[in-house]
């Protein structure tokens, strides 16, 4: 007979006597205690796990863009600007203006559904251990416990990861294809997914220290803005998924389509998502204590 015990006991920094240059890091143990009873005697095991986690210090390497994230985000954009030349180029030459701009209209509104499929897949479903998006489900989750820290990431660095997907994807697409129509729906499409974490950061950003361009775009509904997104934050966390211009939330939301796919998900692989669960404190969200 084997009686296994498994507990967790998250170890809060005393913040009022600890100097806040020593407050970086939270300790978490973990203890697990398991007895096998044979024949002859009890033998027990014991097993502690330390790991340590931290929101990152306003200075963190973490936070700061690299050469490589610059050169994939340079990338990235060439490859935007060889679709978007190419459809301009095209149209011109065949007198086409309406049907690449109308494909170009179709990119923008489908990238805000697809960056809400996507986000709410990797919120809900996977851990750091899940192939090829693992990095970026804990990323995510991460996010959702110090959601102010992608405020302060770097250009390149926030943006470097979708740049890579997108520099793959369109330049293929930029040696096979010169139709004006195609570039017209890929060069704007792509645009918005590369730069959606962007968008996202500035729907996290306060309105005083945003470009007044920003705000007038977030007002205007043209990018997600800082208060509907803010909704995605607060309990259950199960809505406002969509970081680019978030005309899908209150479709999707409404219509409980998220929800729906949730339930077929369940019933036919037996996975719950996330959000069907209390939020515990892995990842609910902690406050700035840097700004205290």
């Amino acid at each position: 007979m084997a009686v296994s015990l498994q507990t967790k006991y998250p170890l809060r920094p005393i913040t009022n006597k600890v100097p806040r240059t020593h407050r970086s890091s939270l300790l978490h143990v973990r203890v697990t205690c398991s007895a096998t009873t044979t024949t002859t005697r009890p033998q027990p095991k014991l097993v502690v796990e330390k790991r340590f986690v931290s929101p990152p210090l306003p200075n963190d390497p973490s936070l700061q863009s690299t050469w490589t994230h610059r050169l994939w985000v340079a990338a990235g954009c060439t490859t935007l600007f060889a679709s978007l030349a190419k459809s301009i180029v095209g149209g011109v030459g065949s007198h086409l203006w309406l049907e690449p701009a109308l494909a170009g209209y179709a990119g923008y509104i489908l990238a805000d559904l697809g960056s809400g499929v996507y986000h709410w897949a990797i919120d809900n479903y996977g851990d750091e251990s899940t192939p090829i998006v693992g990095t970026q489900i804990e990323a995510f989750q991460g996010h959702h416990k110090w959601p102010w820290t992608i405020t302060r990431r770097q250009f390149a660095n926030n943006l470097h990861a979708l740049a890579r997907v997108i520099t793959f994807t369109v330049l293929p697409l930029d040696l096979a294809f010169n139709d004006p129509v195609v570039h017209g729906f890929v060069s704007t499409f792509a645009f918005c997914i590369m730069f959606s974490q962007q968008f996202h950061a500035w729907a996290h950003g306060t309105k005083s220290k945003l470009p007044p361009l920003v705000v007038a775009l977030q007002d205007m509904g043209l990018l997600v803005s800082r208060r509907q997104h803010a909704e995605h934050h607060r309990t259950p966390y199960n809505n406002n998924y969509c970081i680019v211009s978030g005309v899908w939330n209150k479709v999707l939301d409404e219509s409980k389509v998220f929800e729906a796919l949730e339930m077929v998900l369940y019933f036919k692989l037996g996975v719950k998502p996330r959000s069907w669960s209390e939020p515990n404190s892995e990842w609910t969200e902690e406050k700035d204590i840097s700004k205290n």
